[in-house]
């Protein structure tokens, strides 16, 4: 079953279960979706690869917020955001430990034969490529650098 015809089935018991926060979290991915395929260029049928990127985007943002209403002393808002992060984490893929990002890095580094501190950029590109959706770019990068 895709992501789509997932979420509409969660937001039908949802809405039977009056369960307001699964429901606004479950409205917010379906309205991501629908944004997603009216885009120019969008080929017809969503891909996993492109359902990650728009899950990952939208736990950006929530998380984004959840900092900004946890600074702001907002926790009414902040509880709201920390709802709808835990239900965009169920549509994700399992996330790696540090250690397996190392590890990855690592077989990569020996498989493209990097070894200069200048070519960093170029096994962050492969690992982004290669862990899409597992791990965050900003920990891949970070991890990546250590190496050389």
């Amino acid at each position: 079953m895709n992501l789509e015809n997932q979420i509409m089935t969660l937001m039908k018991d949802a809405m039977k279960a009056k369960n307001e926060a699964d429901l606004r979290g479950l409205r917010a991915i379906k309205a991501e979706i629908i944004k997603t395929k009216t885009e120019p260029g969008f080929s017809g049928e969503m891909t996993p690869e492109t359902e990650i990127k728009m899950l990952q985007k939208l736990l950006k943002q929530r998380q984004d917020s959840l900092q900004i209403f946890q600074t702001q002393n907002r926790p009414d808002l902040a509880q709201k955001e920390q709802e709808e992060i835990t239900l965009i984490q169920k549509f994700m893929p399992v996330q790696l430990s540090d250690d397996a990002i190392l590890t990855e890095l690592k077989a990569l580094q020996t498989e493209l034969n990097l070894t200069q501190k200048t070519e960093v950029g170029k096994l962050i590109g492969a690992a982004n490529k290669k862990l899409a959706g597992k791990a965050p770019g900003a920990t891949i990068a970070k991890l990546a650098q250590s190496l050389f």
